[in-house]
């Protein structure tokens, strides 16, 4: 659907559909340290527990794992389980009308990603505002994600931060290396690919260990690999990761 496509009234299908990707599901999600937060976020995706969420990580930390997959994870959930769901990354809906967050308290999650872009933009506030409000006199679930906490965020509406807040608000903690091996192998195994630990080790080893970093070159090498049909070993991977970065 379009972007500046309007939500039906029938909520059938999933509208204003932001490239929800197939592989940031719960199954690929490696909790670490965060186990509480996604058990939170799992109850709110099926309509239980809480009805409204706030999670936010520092840009860089998690990436790849952290906020923007829990918010997509508990879409896919939710849509599973026959419940009417939304994913707005505020970054791709921000040059659009606030009309964009007409109605969506009649859907049963909502999932708004990157609402610190919102600051110090009034309509968007409002709009933001309002919807809060209208999430919570419907009973459906809001799910918000951010860079930075409540209180650090620089709105300007009286009031906004507090509704901000009005959930529990959970920090997602970087994972640890074993973590991000973890999850490395969990999304190779998506991919249909294995993961042998000897060429988790070595990507861990010779590039930067971030999580996003990692699933990027984890793409380069699995479209690699199927058109070569080879397996993931030490030495092809690093011919494939060297012929990237001379490209």
């Amino acid at each position: 659907m379009s972007p500046s496509s309007k939500v039906s009234t029938s909520f059938r299908q999933l509208p204003l559909h932001f490239g929800v990707r197939d592989v940031l599901s719960f199954d690929t999600l490696v909790a670490g340290s965060n186990a509480v937060a996604v058990g939170i976020v799992q109850q709110c995706a099926l309509g239980e527990g809480e009805k409204q969420v706030y999670i936010w990580s520092p840009h860089g930390e998690g990436k790849g794992g952290g906020k923007s997959h829990l918010l997509q994870a508990a879409c896919h959930q939710a849509a599973q389980n026959q419940r009417t769901v939304c994913y707005l990354p505020v970054r791709e809906i921000i040059n659009l009308s606030v009309d964009v967050l007409d109605e969506l308290e009649q859907l049963d999650l909502v999932c708004l990603d990157d609402i610190e872009l919102m600051a110090q933009l009034p309509d968007w506030e409002e709009a933001l505002f309002d919807l809060i409000n209208r999430m919570r006199e419907s009973g459906n679930s809001l799910l918000l994600a951010a860079s930075s906490s409540p209180e650090a965020i620089a709105v300007k509406l009286p009031d906004l931060r507090s509704r901000l807040a009005w959930g529990p608000v959970f920090q997602l903690q970087a994972l640890s290396d074993d973590g991000k091996r973890e999850a490395l192998r969990t999304r190779a195994g998506q991919r249909g690919l294995e993961m042998p630990d000897n060429v988790a080790e070595y990507l861990m080893r010779h590039y930067p260990r971030d999580l996003f970093g990692l699933f990027e070159r984890l793409e380069l090498l699995d479209t690699a690999a199927m058109a070569m049909q080879r397996r993931l070993t030490v030495p092809f991977v690093k011919s494939v990761l060297e012929s990237a970065a001379d490209i």
